[in-house]
């Protein structure tokens, strides 16, 4: 099909630049990009008829990544044998 209508897996190297073009980098079609990938999550990790705990466990272990990256500052602070 056209180059505008694959998914980024199916671009080949060479294509990339020309394909990065046809994307719509407003703020609409960024919202629209991440709600389309979130639905997509969802539908092969959550909303399943025999489904296992990868989809949560992911979710979980990228909020524990998220927030120590958070809070990194602070913990590199901290003294080794502190009980804070």
């Amino acid at each position: 099909g056209p180059l505008s209508e694959r998914p980024l897996l199916q671009v080949r190297l060479g294509e990339l630049h020309t394909w990065l073009g046809t994307r719509d980098f407003s703020p609409q079609g960024l919202l629209g990009a991440v709600q389309k990938a979130w639905s997509s999550y969802c539908a092969k990790y959550i909303h399943v008829r025999r489904g296992g705990p990868a989809g949560i466990s992911m979710l979980l272990a990228g909020y524990c990544l998220l927030s120590y990256g958070w809070n990194y500052q602070h913990l590199s602070k901290i003294p080794l044998g502190s009980p804070y």
